[in-house]
């Protein structure tokens, strides 16, 4: 989002992720293999399946980190993950719908103004097979 100027954000943020850690919303992060840097993280409401961040660095793009961050999400839900995107993000709509993930609504951020999308991801549920007489 090179419309978005991250560096002036950076003390917001800082104090948003706090913020979210302080109720309970757990940060996992995920490391380069080779040189041990941050390659991205996830943010997880474990009670409502609400994903306020997902973000992996630029040069770690198409590295298979955020894929590896959402299966990680997935498989802790609790049934149901939840998200908006950035309408003009067309990359992060991209992958959220490749994982998954369908458009249930359209909003817009309180903070920035931009145009969002409400994305949900429900987990599969099991076949249950009928009772043998």
């Amino acid at each position: 989002m090179p419309a978005i100027d991250f560096e002036a954000r950076r003390t917001w943020f800082a104090g948003h992720l706090t913020g979210l850690h302080e109720r309970g919303v757990a940060v996992t992060c995920v490391f380069d293999e080779t040189n041990g840097e941050m390659a991205g993280f996830i943010t997880l409401d474990p009670k409502t399946g609400h994903i306020d961040q997902l973000a992996a660095a630029p040069e770690r793009w198409g590295a298979r980190a955020s894929d590896t961050l959402i299966a990680d999400v997935k498989a802790r839900a609790p049934g149901v993950l939840r998200l908006e995107v950035n309408q003009g993000n067309r990359r992060a709509v991209r992958f959220y719908e490749k994982h998954g993930f369908r458009r249930r609504a359209a909003g817009r951020n309180p903070s920035s103004g931009l145009k969002t999308w409400h994305y949900e991801w429900v987990a599969a549920q099991p076949l249950t097979r009928p009772a043998s007489p």
